[in-house]
């Protein structure tokens, strides 16, 4: 069957040939309909992720769209959303843990479904279930400019959070966090470690005081600022490091506020959760109420997708056969 393989770790992937996978209890096997590439999958396959790299070569993707052939408890031709926990999903056929996949609600778009996957989670569930952002709340989102930024902005304009800022690298990118709800942004552009201060500065006053949440995909000086930006009891929800791996924070932002900073990873997130959120997502992105930017892009160009995902592209880039 037809797959995207990583032969070597720092180079992109390519279409390929591997054996098909063979289902054991528990598992349903998923003919591939859209797969979304994801910053993860770029980390895994740099070699850079936290998690480590499989070795090679491997098929890569840990999230894929598609319609169910085999199963012990999903029905043939069901259709279903699932990552998995190691890469796999770049492949014409896929092994899905019955007990995680999400059936689609009759008539979801694929290429939509794909797109809410892990990025749109991602958005969704650290401003819900891990920050728990209340109406009237000053929220910051870092990296806004990104999918996953982007829902973070919505969901937060949907729970009625305000004011809400965006910030990103981006200036031209920022006007569309604006457009889906967020009040002001700041700029990121040019940010270093040596001006933290008044980057914390601007972040106060695109909120209009201190924050109480910031949505951190960056960490990095974007983070130190953010912290000392915060105000009393504030959260931050760190959930990547597109910044820098490293960020420096002073214990009297941490203390002196009783500040709370926790970590997010979708997979651990409940299952339960992650079900109902998910079908909150595609029905507000059916709605129109929440809008996710994305672009197809045929299956034989994964390592064209690979190169543009590195690239901060702005949308959500899904491989369709």
């Amino acid at each position: 069957m037809k797959a995207a393989l990583v032969e070597q770790i720092g180079q992109p992937p390519a279409a390929g040939e591997v054996a098909e996978p063979q289902r054991s209890e528990g598992q349903a096997l998923v003919e591939v309909t859209a797969a979304a590439i994801n910053p993860i999958d770029i980390s895994i396959s740099l070699g850079r992720f936290y998690g480590g790299s499989p070795d090679v070569p491997y098929v890569m993707g840990r999230e894929a769209v598609g319609r169910v052939l085999e199963g012990d408890k999903l029905e043939p031709g069901a259709q279903v959303w699932f990552q998995n926990p190691v890469p796999g999903g770049f492949a014409q056929y896929v092994l899905a843990d019955e007990d995680r996949a999400i059936v689609l609600p009759d008539g979801t778009d694929h290429g939509l479904a794909a797109a809410l996957g892990i990025a749109g989670l991602t958005g969704w569930l650290a401003v819900e279930w891990r920050a728990h952002v209340r109406a009237g709340e000053r929220v910051l989102v870092l990296g806004a400019t990104g999918v996953v930024g982007s829902v973070a902005v919505q969901a937060a304009r949907i729970l009625g959070a305000s004011p809400i800022v965006a910030a990103g690298r981006d200036a031209d990118a920022l006007a569309g966090a604006e457009a889906v709800g967020a009040h002001a942004s700041v700029t990121l552009a040019g940010a270093s470690a040596a001006d933290t201060a008044a980057l914390a500065e601007r972040f106060r006053q695109a909120a209009g005081g201190p924050l109480d949440v910031v949505i951190d995909p960056l960490w990095g000086s974007p983070a130190e600022a953010a912290v000392q930006a915060a105000g009393y009891s504030a959260r931050v929800v760190q959930l990547g490091q597109s910044a820098g791996a490293e960020a420096k924070l002073r214990s009297g932002d941490i203390r002196g506020k009783s500040l709370a900073l926790v970590g997010f990873t979708l997979g651990h997130v409940p299952q339960d959760k992650t079900q109902a959120a998910y079908i909150r997502l595609i029905e507000l992105s059916s709605s129109g109420e929440l809008r996710v930017e994305r672009e197809t892009l045929p299956f034989d160009w994964v390592g064209e997708a690979w190169r543009r995902q590195q690239d901060s592209p702005h949308r959500k880039l899904v491989l369709v056969p």
